[in-house]
């Protein structure tokens, strides 16, 4: 079974969970299409690193979730594996560039995680953090995550939480699994000096 980024649930409410993520490390790759595409076109690259495609050609667990989030922040959200657009585009169904990544195992530090030997795959190491999370089921359309998206925002409004960063859409299931049972995310990294209501 693959192993799940570990969390402490602060706060739950109809609509998210307010979560708080120890540190961690992620391996990450930009890559450029459209939002439905972005993770399979980065699976690629992560799959092979964590494979054995590193300096010490050691493999790595797979854990989950996959998180994608827009590459124009230059990372300064936080996440498990990400997918996140680059740009503001024309919106749904536009091409962009998007960070996917991979949350590395608990026990790897950013010292101990073995080296990409792929240019595009980078580490990084994730501080603590406060994340609201809203789960979903359903296919990876971009549709869906805007829908939920939005939906998290105005309760994080009436809660009084501040949103910091940008939104990450994350994956826990394989694409071979059909789309009912797939569990999704929409997740946003809130202030810390907030207390939810």
């Amino acid at each position: 079974m693959t192993e799940q980024q570990p969390y402490d649930v602060v706060h739950s409410s109809d609509v998210f969970e307010l979560r708080r993520y120890p540190q961690h490390v992620v391996a990450e790759v930009v890559v450029d299409g459209p939002f439905e595409d972005a993770g399979n076109r980065a699976f690629r690259y992560l799959f092979a690193y964590i494979s054995g495609e590193n300096e010490s050609s050691e493999k790595v667990a797979m854990t989950s979730p996959v998180v994608q989030t827009d590459s124009s922040s230059k990372i300064a959200m936080t996440s498990p594996v990400v997918q996140q657009q680059t740009d503001d585009g024309p919106g749904p169904g536009s091409e962009g560039s998007f960070l996917v990544g991979f949350v590395l195992p608990a026990t790897l530090t950013i010292d101990s995680a073995p080296r990409p030997k792929n240019a595009r795959v980078h580490l990084r190491m994730i501080p603590e953090h406060l994340v609201a999370a809203s789960r979903y089921r359903g296919r990876w359309t971009e549709h869906a995550y805007d829908s939920h998206l939005a939906e998290l925002r105005s309760a994080l409004t009436t809660a009084r939480l501040v949103p910091t960063g940008e939104p990450r859409f994350a994956r826990f299931d394989p694409p071979f699994l059909p789309a009912f049972l797939r569990r999704n995310e929409v997740m946003l990294d809130v202030d810390r000096n907030e207390p939810a209501s």
